[in-house]
C-alpha cells in the first residue's frame, strides 16, 4: 500500500521560509520521481517542484529561484525547502510519487503565507 504523509507545513510572515517533508512508504522510493504541486482556494493544482530517481530537477516559473526540491533515497523522504515567501504561495501543497503506469498524491499540508 503506498502512503505519502506530507508535513512541514504552517503560518509563516512574508519573506520567511519553510520546509516541507514527504515521506513514502510501499514503493522503492529511490527508482521513482517525485513532485510536489499546490492547490489555492478556487484555483487548479498547479506545479510547483519535480526531483526525478536521478536527482533532476524542474520548478513552476512562479517559484524557480525561491524553492528547492531535494530527496534522501535513504530515508524515503522529499523535501521542499521555500524562502522568500509571497502571500500567493498560500496554498495546500500535496506529494506526489510516479510509480509504473499510476501516480499517487498525499493528502497535503496547509501553508499560509501572512502580508
Amino acid at each position: 500500500q503506498v502512503q505519502l504523509v506530507e508535513s512541514g507545513g504552517g503560518l509563516v510572515q512574508a519573506g520567511g521560509s519553510l520546509r516541507l517533508s514527504c515521506a513514502a512508504s510501499g514503493i522503492i522510493f529511490r527508482v521513482h520521481n517525485m513532485g510536489w504541486y499546490r492547490q489555492a482556494p478556487g484555483k487548479q493544482r498547479e506545479l510547483v517542484a519535480t526531483i526525478t530517481s536521478g536527482g533532476s530537477t524542474d520548478y513552476g516559473d512562479s517559484v524557480k529561484g525561491r524553492i528547492t526540491i531535494s530527496r534522501d533515497n535513504a530515508k524515503n523522504t522529499v523535501y521542499l525547502q521555500m524562502n522568500s515567501l509571497k502571500p500567493e504561495d498560500t496554498a495546500v501543497y500535496y506529494c506526489r510519487a510516479w510509480v509504473v503506469l499510476n501516480d499517487f498524491w498525499g493528502q497535503g499540508t496547509q501553508v499560509t503565507v501572512s502580508s
